[in-house]
């Protein structure tokens, strides 16, 4: 090797490896305060990118289950509600059947009318009150959610719940169903919900019922058993919707596990891999630096020859 002064090549050399340990070193030590082994583009830029549309991919999913969760809340509002419009209902059928048996007189038959009215004015004070989150939930289109997650380009969830105002199924407007779809290509499911009763069927008018006389009781007795046939059909629906939409969580959670597990697999620190590249690192680092100086130290030889 022949000395000069004007470059010491082994300086550089030893000066631009040990640059390159120490910024290995800095990444490794940043890997493993961190937690996470992409911590800018220049770690990992495919990487970075795939786990970032993961992690978008997540919150999608954790927001979706959470308007789940929401339109489950509005439907055991409407269900508890009709729970009571039932039992209400039971009553009147008591009330009717009393004043349809003739036996009653007329102050009597004045009393079971008078609580029956009672009856029907407080069922349709539910129907107009019963709220959830200020809107009514028996009256016009109330939509729980309408969201899209996507994993791999194939999820996506939506729901909308029309209310009736109308006494005839089908005037209401906006749709009443359910669709869930999962997968990609042709791997495909769905899941559909239909409402109970087929459009234009004409629910009971009770306000126009009375218990007067035995004729009108009999009239009343047999609208109002018929609308607690309807009522039962609209918790089972409810009810239904409710088991659709748990559904739709509970696969919106496992998906939701499978993307971060995912996402966690391309970001996470391997602390068995860093702490070992840390060792190698450190051991480098302090090699160089010898080096480095013994590089140096080849200058001095060049002013002893000059002595």
């Amino acid at each position: 090797m022949s000395l000069g002064v004007l470059n010491n090549i082994s300086a550089m050399y030893a000066e631009n490896n040990l640059n390159s340990t120490d910024s290995s070193l800095q990444t490794v030590l940043t890997q493993l305060s961190s937690g996470s082994r992409i911590n800018s583009g220049a770690d990992d830029a495919a990487g970075l990118s795939l786990a970032d549309g993961l992690s978008a991919n997540s919150a999608a999913l954790t927001q979706s289950s959470t308007n789940a969760s929401e339109g489950v809340g509005l439907l055991q509002v409407a269900d508890g509600a009709l729970s009571q419009v039932t039992s209400l209902l039971n009553r009147a059928v008591t009330l009717a059947t009393e004043a349809a048996n003739g036996t009653l007189n007329t102050a009597q038959d004045s009393a079971a009318n008078s609580e029956y009215q009672s009856i029907l004015d407080e069922i349709s004070n539910i129907g107009s009150t019963t709220t959830y989150n200020g809107q009514t939930v028996f009256g016009g289109t109330f939509t729980i959610f309408t969201g899209d997650g996507t994993t791999g380009g194939g999820f996506s969830d939506a729901l909308t719940l029309s209310t009736l105002a109308s006494d005839e199924v089908g005037d209401a407007t906006g749709s009443a169903g359910l669709t869930y779809t999962s997968g990609a290509g042709t791997a495909t499911s769905t899941l559909t919900y239909t409402p109970a009763a087929t459009a234009g069927t004409d629910y009971e008018d009770l306000a126009t019922t009375d218990l007067t006389d035995q004729s009108d009781a009999e009239t009343a007795l047999n609208d109002v058993y018929a609308a607690v046939q309807d009522v039962a059909a609209e918790r089972g629906y409810t009810g239904a919707q409710i088991n659709a939409l748990n559904a739709v969580s509970d696969v919106e959670s496992t998906e939701q596990v499978n993307v971060t597990s995912a996402e966690n697999s391309i970001t996470a620190t391997d602390y068995a891999s860093a702490t070992s590249n840390l060792s190698k690192y450190e051991v480098l680092d302090q090699t160089g630096i010898s080096a480095l100086a013994q590089a140096n130290s080849t200058e001095q030889l060049v002013t002893k020859l000059l002595q």
